[in-house]
């Protein structure tokens, strides 16, 4: 499987590395940090063989998208074991999550539920855990868009990074 994801500015990512941190810290759940996964907003995963055909794709959004601004408000939970914040679908988030889906629509369908993950592979205990401490710690934010990328999954690994125009 492979995400295609934002990245955020230097400022928005210390928040949400914080807020990993955090939570790894209380719950003792490291696998975000021990996988080095970086804070960032899955905006499509794709089923697909042809990584080539992906890596391709990525590098002609270059030059279309640009930065921008969303709004974190939320804290949810995949169950059984996935906590993340999640965005507001502002129109500069709209645009851009219809321009991936246009270059990708014919290698996959679109499939997409808007999150930052925190904390994953939570026990239930963890899970409360780590609950409380966003309950104490999130307020309402808004962070900066400037990259998008493809990532392989199990374990994060990186294939493209770019950075978005001003």
């Amino acid at each position: 499987m492979y995400l295609v994801s934002v990245y955020f500015d230097d400022k928005s990512n210390k928040i949400i590395s914080d807020y990993i941190n955090k939570i790894a810290q209380k719950t003792g759940n490291t696998f975000m940090t021990d996988n080095h996964v970086p804070p960032h907003l899955t905006i499509m995963s794709v089923e697909a063989r042809e990584e080539e055909k992906l890596t391709e794709v990525m590098e002609q959004l270059d030059r279309s998208l640009t930065k921008g601004q969303i709004q974190l408000v939320s804290v949810g939970v995949l169950l059984p074991y996935v906590l993340y914040v999640t965005p507001v679908l502002n129109l500069y988030l709209e645009d851009m999550v219809e321009q991936v889906h246009d270059m990708v629509k014919n290698i996959q369908p679109m499939q997409w539920l808007p999150h930052i993950t925190l904390g994953k592979k939570l026990s239930k205990e963890q899970m409360q855990e780590a609950f409380a401490v966003m309950q104490e710690q999130f307020v309402p934010m808004e962070v900066t868009v400037s990259e998008i990328g493809l990532a392989k999954t199990n374990p994060h690994q990186d294939l493209v990074r770019i950075e978005l125009n001003d």
